[in-house]
């Protein structure tokens, strides 16, 4: 009976433990939904870095949503909390284009609920 109390004990801590370990920092590029396929298709760190401002504004771009798009290729959607963060920050931005971000948060599959997102 110990060792079923014992075990018990370790999966609910391994649970706790991985839990925790799913909060991620992830460092990227801004860029909307509608423009990110332009970066994840071919066109890389270059195309997500030149996006702009003006287009990270627009009405049709601003419904699609953001996401980070990262160094190693990928494209993680923000939720929608995130979105309104990412909105917010560009907007109080100065930046035309480039618009580096960290965002922390929980990492589900493609996309990820953000906790903080901070434009670098």
């Amino acid at each position: 009976m110990k060792t079923f109390w014992r075990n018990l004990l370790g999966l609910t801590l391994l649970a706790v433990f991985s839990a925790v370990a799913s909060a991620a920092d992830i460092d990227g590029i801004l860029i909307d939904k509608a423009c990110s396929a332009k970066a994840v298709n071919g066109g890389g760190q270059a195309v997500a870095k030149a996006h702009d401002r003006d287009c990270l504004l627009q009405d049709s771009c601003i419904k699609t949503g953001y996401g980070v798009y990262t160094s190693d290729g990928k494209y993680l959607k923000l939720d929608a909390d995130g979105d309104k963060k990412a909105l917010a920050a560009i907007k109080a931005s100065k930046k035309k284009d480039n618009f580096t971000v960290k965002v922390t948060g929980d990492i589900d599959g493609d996309s990820i609920k953000v906790k903080t997102l901070k434009l670098t």
